[in-house]
């Protein structure tokens, strides 16, 4: 029983030494791989270091641009839809006004001012096309910059990525607008029509403008018709 402790007394040192034998290589090679990464090579560098942070400084900027553009996009959607409820409110009352007045009423004479009402609901209209067609264009302008900050987003991630691989070595002449290349052609043929890209855009503006064209007639068939 003597020998067995003895011989297990010393069995631990034997072991202890053996496991930090094995962990120096590791470690020395985690230091050399600290040593050669790209982010060490940069924080040496100091141009590099300097561009990193400007393209940094640069990616921030674009995003804040890109943000406070998005919330403006949404803040013009919502004066659409108030816009669009107000048109269709009115002339839900407006008709029903008209409709009420043509019960009430069988004078000849009134009814042959069928143009009044008629000229009231056109010009109104024409009010609220000239607004909402005034924020569509607002809208897709906003929409083409988010585009063009995205792009110029891209361009300078692609830069901070690779200056982050490849360290020391990357070229400090290189801009972002430089680094993405030439657009790459799509392999799939897209068809960009013209009309129908300009109908989908006003599409909103299209739908006001048919159902102002419809409501025009439509006061002289509520007057006359009934």
């Amino acid at each position: 029983m003597a020998e067995s402790k003895d011989s297990h007394i010393v069995e631990i040192p034997v072991d202890s030494e053996h496991e930090q034998k094995k962990l120096l290589p590791s470690i020395s090679n985690i230091v050399e791989a600290i040593e050669d990464h790209p982010l060490t090579e940069i924080s040496e560098s100091p141009g590099h270091l300097l561009l990193l942070k400007l393209w940094q400084r640069e990616e921030e900027i674009f995003g804040r641009r890109i943000a406070h553009k998005e919330l403006r996009m949404d803040s013009i959607k919502r004066d659409l839809f108030q816009l669009s409820s107000f048109f269709f409110i009115f002339h839900f009352l407006f008709f029903t006004l008209l409709f009420s007045s043509s019960v009430n009423t069988s004078d000849d004479g009134s009814r042959g001012k069928w143009w009044i009402p008629s000229v009231i609901s056109a010009a109104t209209s024409a009010v609220f096309v000239v607004l909402v067609q005034v924020k569509v264009n607002a809208y897709w302008r906003v929409w083409r910059e988010v585009k063009r900050e995205r792009e110029g987003s891209r361009g300078v991630t692609r830069c901070v990525q690779e200056l982050r691989m490849k360290g020391a070595s990357f070229d400090l002449s290189k801009e972002p607008n430089q680094s993405g290349g030439k657009k790459m052609k799509s392999s799939s043929v897209e068809i960009n029509w013209k009309p129908w890209s300009w109908c989908c855009k006003n599409l909103l503006t299209i739908c006001i403008v048919c159902f102002s064209g419809l409501a025009v007639p439509a006061s002289k068939f509520v007057l006359c018709g009934l």
